[in-house]
């Protein structure tokens, strides 16, 4: 059985939501949104970063939500609540999918913050550091004895997960071997060259 790790009225809604247009048999454990539950261990154990929401089916465990529902109608969609792979409208609901989190999501928890005069400007620099490190932290962690993020093969995850992690590279001090490493090899990759090449 799916179990959905939840908080009402936070990312966790959107595998619930598909879960439910598919009529399956998920649970849904409410958990405790603090912060001291959110960087237990016992939480990071499920959910590196320490976010909302997680699933977990068998053996396998993931702590994003876009992922989470492809995942679910990859598994137990039947086709249904997407289009067809490979075709124009599979591209545009890709396309809409990474919008709402990518570009339009991203702005939105500090414009809600700012507009309700929730905290200083000191306050959202601190809790935004805090998220980073945290989310660093579990790349980190990913990368452990691996070469890329999945293992020795180099994939299309690592060059989203590339942009990130090169550019920030200069705040990747001692706390962060792997992703240095990583960041390394990356850079040294003859097609990341050639696009380095292309900046001139």
């Amino acid at each position: 059985m799916l179990t959905i790790y939840h908080v009402p009225r936070t990312r966790s809604e959107r595998p619930v939501w598909v879960c439910y247009e598919l009529g399956l048999d998920v649970e849904v454990k409410r958990i405790d949104f603090s912060k001291s539950y959110r960087d237990s261990p016992e939480w990071r154990g499920i959910s590196p970063a320490g976010k909302v929401p997680a699933l977990e089916d068998g053996d396998l465990t993931l702590f994003e939500s876009g992922t989470m529902v492809e995942y679910i109608l990859d598994q137990y969609g039947d086709g249904r609540l997407r289009p067809r792979s490979g075709t124009t409208e599979r591209a545009l609901y890709n396309q809409w999918c990474w919008f709402a989190e990518a570009t339009l999501s991203r702005p939105l928890g500090l414009f809600r913050i700012l507009r309700a005069g929730e905290g200083t400007l000191d306050d959202l620099i601190e809790d935004g550091e805090e998220k980073f490190h945290s989310a660093l932290g579990a790349v980190e962690k990913a990368l452990e004895g691996r070469n890329y993020l999945l293992g020795d093969d180099f994939l299309a995850c690592d060059i989203m997960m590339a942009y990130t992690t090169i550019l920030v590279e200069r705040l990747l001090d001692d706390r962060y071997p792997n992703l240095r490493s990583y960041s390394a090899r990356l850079k040294d990759r003859e097609a990341y060259i050639r696009l380095a090449d292309q900046r001139d």
